[in-house]
């Protein structure tokens, strides 16, 4: 049955009537941010939020970038310590000991020799190890010269005119562990109390390059610290020294963001930065829905712990807040460009007023293309 003129206007009219009942991919602004009792309030009784809206502005941002990042709060970071630049001495280290003596009659070398290598030992659990005319020693603690010099002054007793070598290969206690996310994971020697981190990350090669905003984690004394690999770059003090028994892996950055609604996506999102601000994310997701989304009602919903609630600006005034931005002035531009996104937070791009009446329209243009 063929449409006439007629019933084409009549169906473009009670679908005019009908447009707002059309489904929609995301609520307006005024629907999200309304009141918890908004569709049950009695006449005279006082709407209930129970979240906190803050505009993003020029006058805003720097109340809300004072307030605590929950992003950073897991992890502490020590600091670079200067430290002697020689070995101390740990049990599991393997000593190789040379002896030289002038004497013509040596109790160590035979006829003619002057330096007696003795065979390697291992420093036992007790920090000690046998010495020939000294008998067991403890070196355990020592820098490799303390050690020669207790070993020379002790077999002087015995063979005054003694000279001690000794060479340490460092053990366990005196080796990192480079667990993962760099080029060649295992352990490796520390060759003095001043080795610091990013010099044990280059001996392997580096972080691997695959991992997003590459982090840094460190287990010493069974404690986990934290830091991210671009800031421990960009800052020497950062740069701790290491100690024997450290673990060190490189991850990549956990933290994401979703978003929903009218944006060009709808997804998780990683964050891929230190520092990712709103356009850096909006443009991640790939804006916002052309025709549809409301540009001026763009919606990052976060929530915070309840110990950093606070009520003089120092913090949220609740928990849950919701930054409202404005893609269509300068100032909103700016202020998103500045306003930094956390690990979950949401986007939300709210449906502009007009998209059920775009919708509508192109429907009508199209039951019209039938009639005709």
């Amino acid at each position: 049955m063929r449409f006439t003129l007629h019933r084409a206007l009549l169906l473009g009219l009670s679908l005019l009537t009908a447009g707002c009942s059309l489904p929609r991919g995301a609520g307006f602004q005024s629907e999200v941010l309304a009141a918890s009792n908004a569709g049950n309030r009695e006449e005279g009784e006082e709407p209930v939020y129970d979240f906190e809206v803050i505009e993003v502005t020029r006058d805003t941002l720097p109340v809300i970038n004072a307030w605590p990042n929950h992003d950073f709060y897991p992890y502490p970071w020590i600091a670079a310590q200067e430290q002697p630049a020689s070995l101390i001495i740990a049990p599991g280290d393997t000593v190789q000991l040379t002896i030289w003596d002038a004497e013509e009659n040596s109790l160590l070398s035979g006829t003619g020799q002057r330096a007696t290598p003795l065979q390697e030992t291992q420093v036992g659990s007790d920090g000690r190890i046998f010495v020939p005319y000294i008998g067991d020693m403890r070196i355990s603690g020592m820098s490799a010269m303390t050690a020669r010099g207790r070993v020379e002054e002790e077999l002087s007793k015995t063979i005054p005119s003694a000279q001690v070598q000794l060479v340490v290969t460092p053990g366990r206690q005196n080796m990192a562990n480079l667990a993962s996310g760099v080029g060649a994971p295992g352990l490796y020697e520390l060759p003095d109390r001043n080795f610091k981190l990013l010099d044990l990350l280059s001996l392997a090669g580096g972080a691997n390059p695959a991992l997003a905003n590459p982090q840094v984690r460190l287990i010493r004394d069974g404690r986990t610290y934290g830091i991210s690999l671009e800031r421990l770059l960009e800052e020497p003090a950062q740069n701790t020294t290491m100690r024997g028994g450290d673990r060190v892996m490189i991850i990549a950055d956990d933290r994401k963001f979703l978003s929903l609604g009218a944006t060009g996506t709808e997804a998780v999102h990683e964050i891929t930065e230190k520092d990712m601000t709103a356009l850096e994310a909006m443009s991640r997701v790939g804006g916002v829905s052309d025709g549809t989304a409301n540009p001026k009602g763009i919606l990052i919903m976060r929530e915070y712990d309840t110990s950093v609630v606070r009520d003089d600006t120092t913090g949220p005034a609740q928990e849950r807040v919701v930054f409202t931005i404005d893609l269509t002035s300068a100032d909103g531009l700016f202020s998103a460009g500045k306003f930094i996104i956390q690990d979950d937070d949401l986007i939300y791009g709210t449906e502009s007023a007009l998209g059920p009446a775009l919708t509508v329209f192109g429907l009508g243009q199209s039951i019209a293309s039938l009639a005709n």
